[in-house]
């Protein structure tokens, strides 16, 4: 049975805002939320006091998953770690990881609330935190003027010089036939107060929304996504993935953007074979002939970059739920490359950092075995204790890629975090 509804208000964006980084800050709240302006992407949750959790177990994830979902009432939030995907695929790794494989929770109470009406649903089992919250949703604290930190050094897991020999590496691969794609990463790391993460990430929700965004704890961690990637979602038995293949910067009044990056030859590859490989990934579990591509090579704005995606769709076979459709396309085509197994093997012998949740995904799952998820770009990790941020960014290595665009391309999408006095 889903959690009682226990009471339900209407907020403004902007109230909405200020008790979500209030929950966050406080009450030590998780948040999946929607940005503004995205059709499809209306809700956004927050889960307080969480009652279970479940660590899904790398040798065999499944089994457990299932019963954690049956055994507690009310939807999961969550992750799965990148590094799951390494092992669910049998690639060594040494490298010291700072999260487990994934890890979700079931609450006390969960709150939701939409940008197309308003609403706010709070949910839960205990009357007294039912009311609390109800109390603090009817004069909610605003949110903090924003006060970026001073800049900090910055530091990352391989400069200009080393990332471009990396991506040579990789072509090298590619041009031997030893893979067809695969994705390669940057770490960058800076000084940044612990206390302002609650406010950055609802800071970004008004200012660049994107249609993915979270913050979720793990001890002294804290995960922040800002995310524009669907990975996979389930509803009613139809599954779809949305893979983001094509980046391009572009300026305001500039003529024709869209039209270049669909016809750009080498974005054209990326987004040809990702798409590929999820129809694969997608028909371990759907029924044959039901996988359809859809809207190929459709591109929208998001902040100051133009992004290329498919939809990939298809419907679940009988036997078959969201643990399987999840896990056995896991980790996400986009962010790795084809053939994916040999593309994680690369890429973990040229990344001298563990991605940890970076590439991974953030996701809800539902009782019923609905689910919705999004690729972890865009992605960093505070320290609380330390006070740092390491955040990250990639891009898609293909046959006629330049390691010097791949670099500015890198770049490029780790803005939100390398500019944080632009907000």
């Amino acid at each position: 049975m889903p959690l009682p509804l226990a009471t339900s208000a209407w907020l403004d964006p902007g109230a909405f805002a200020g008790l979500a980084a209030h929950l966050a800050r406080h009450e030590g709240a998780d948040l999946l939320l929607s940005g503004a302006g995205w059709p499809d992407e209306d809700l956004c949750l927050a889960g307080l006091r969480p009652t279970a959790e479940h660590v899904p177990d790398p040798a065999d994830p499944k089994p457990g998953l299932r019963a954690f979902l049956a055994a507690h009432p009310g939807p999961a939030l969550g992750f799965l770690s990148y590094p799951l995907g390494l092992d669910l695929h049998g690639v060594p790794s040494a490298k010291p990881r700072a999260l487990p494989p994934g890890l979700f929770r079931k609450y006390a109470a969960l709150l939701s609330w939409r940008h197309s009406s308003g609403r706010l649903e709070i949910l839960g089992s205990d009357p007294a935190l039912a009311r609390e919250l109800a109390r603090l949703a009817a004069c909610p604290p605003p949110l903090p003027a924003w006060n970026p930190p001073a800049p900090a050094p910055l530091e990352a897991s391989l400069d200009r010089p080393g990332y471009e020999a990396a991506v040579e590496r990789a072509l090298e691969h590619i041009r031997g036939g030893d893979v067809y794609q695969c994705t390669l990463s940057l770490r960058f790391s800076r000084e940044f107060p612990a206390e302002l993460g609650p406010d950055l990430l609802l800071r970004l929700w008004q200012q660049r929304p994107a249609p993915f965004m979270a913050w979720f704890r793990h001890g002294p961690l804290r995960l922040l996504s800002v995310s524009p990637e669907r990975f996979l979602r389930l509803e009613q038995g139809r599954a779809l993935s949305q893979p983001i293949k094509g980046t391009a910067a572009f300026r305001e009044g500039e003529p024709g953007p869209e039209a270049a990056l669909r016809n750009s030859p080498k974005e054209d590859a990326e987004l040809s074979m990702i798409v590929d490989l999820m129809r694969n990934d997608l028909s371990r579990n759907c029924a044959p002939g039901s996988v359809r591509v859809d809207r190929h090579k459709a591109v929208f704005r998001l902040d100051r970059l133009l992004q290329m995606h498919s939809d990939v769709s298809g419907l679940l076979r009988p036997g078959r739920d969201g643990a399987d459709l999840l896990l056995d396309a896991f980790p996400p085509g986009s962010v790795t490359g084809c053939p994916k197994r040999r593309a994680l093997e690369i890429m973990e012998r040229l990344e001298p950092h563990c991605r940890d949740i970076f590439c991974g995904c953030f996701a809800v799952l539902r009782e019923n075995g609905d689910l919705d998820s999004s690729v972890a770009i865009r992605t960093a990790i505070l320290d609380s204790r330390a006070g740092r941020l390491d955040f990250f960014a990639g891009s898609g290595i293909v046959v006629d890629s330049r390691p010097e665009q791949e670099y500015g391309e890198t770049l490029a999408k780790a803005a939100n975090f390398l500019r944080l006095e632009d907000l």
